[in-house]
């Protein structure tokens, strides 16, 4: 037996107060009523009182409660073995970890947003393999394409602005990595996708140099361009960023390149705006309209709800606490 939500169960904590509190109620009527009358004379007074049954009615209450909090737990015993046929396509996310991406025109900074907002495409994914490119000078595979969403997240979180130890912003290197990094003479029918979150300052390699193996190798760029126009000081742990002349270090977004390798490839560029990263927009609008492929099939094992038992019950006892009187029957002479 197993629960599909197991943290609604933690609920049923709740009802030993709620057990508790109804008890001292109807023990706190019963006294008051002794404070009025003596208790030999409510058998002339109150004739059809019944303190058990009102104690009973509250424990059915009760046991109501707790069999309606099971159910939302959704109780599975019981399974069988299905056969599932997986589709899904392969993404690359090349994610740019330069210094420039410490600047603040994004609250906290780009690259924690930028980190968020893969988060929240993950969440989006069903079947697709997702991989991870960090760059900054260079380039290197930080997680291959997986299907295993929890890896990825862990492979995220360890990515931080300097993790590439070359400086600089290189687009060339980050593209030509992510291209090596799709499975070799894979023969597949479906879409390949590279999704590019850059500011798009690039210092050295010329991407635009890649289109035509982009485009042979039929892999779309989607790009998103993070920061600013009007851009922002770089503040690491040291103070802000300088250049060699010691003038401090302003970061824009350059949208232009961006905007090309997305375009030439049948993707898009998405501008990032506080509360709207754009990868949901990519994905909705993008991606998820893409052809896939069926991958490997595996065997399921499909658990029996039970949660229809749990409920019966629980409006059985309902009718049951609903036809039991809180008071003795009226005896007719």
């Amino acid at each position: 037996m197993k629960w599909n939500n197991p943290d609604i169960l933690l609920w049923l904590l709740a009802l030993l107060p709620f057990l508790l509190i109804t008890g001292l109620m109807l023990r706190r009527r019963l006294a008051l009523l002794k404070r009025m009358s003596d208790e030999g004379l409510w058998s002339t007074m109150i004739p059809y009182l019944s303190p058990s049954r009102q104690r009973f009615k509250n424990f059915i209450r009760t046991v109501i409660i707790a069999l309606a909090i099971a159910a939302l737990a959704r109780p599975q015993w019981g399974f069988k073995w299905e056969k599932v046929q997986q589709r899904g396509l392969s993404i690359l996310v090349a994610l740019d970890t330069s210094k420039s991406m410490l600047a603040q025109d994004i609250k906290p900074n780009r690259l924690q947003q930028a980190k968020w907002g893969i988060r929240d495409l993950v969440n989006e994914l069903n079947g697709d393999r997702i991989g991870l490119v960090a760059f900054a000078g260079d380039a290197f595979l930080q997680c291959p394409a997986t299907i295993d969403y929890a890896a990825f997240m862990m492979m995220l979180d360890d990515v931080y602005a300097g993790i590439v130890p070359v400086g600089g912003t290189d687009l060339f290197q980050a593209l030509e990595t992510s291209i090596e990094s799709f499975e070799k003479g894979e023969e597949s029918k479906s879409d390949k996708v590279i999704i590019l979150i850059s500011d798009g300052e690039g210092h050295t390699g010329d991407p635009l140099a890649l289109l035509p193996r982009l485009k042979e190798e039929k892999i779309r760029v989607f790009a998103i361009g993070v920061g600013t126009r009007e851009g922002d000081l770089i503040q690491t742990s040291d103070g802000f960023v300088k250049d060699q002349q010691g003038n401090v270090v302003k970061s824009a977004l350059n949208e232009k390149l961006l905007e090309q390798l997305a375009f030439e490839t049948g993707g898009f560029y998405v501008r990032s705006a506080p509360g709207d990263f754009g990868l949901e927009r990519v994905y909705q609008q993008g991606i998820a309209e893409l052809q896939r492929e069926d991958r490997e099939s595996r065997m399921s094992k499909t658990w029996n709800e039970r949660f229809q038992w749990f409920l019966g019950a629980a409006i059985l006892l309902l009718i049951l606490e609903a036809a039991v009187r809180p008071t003795k029957w009226r005896s007719h002479r």
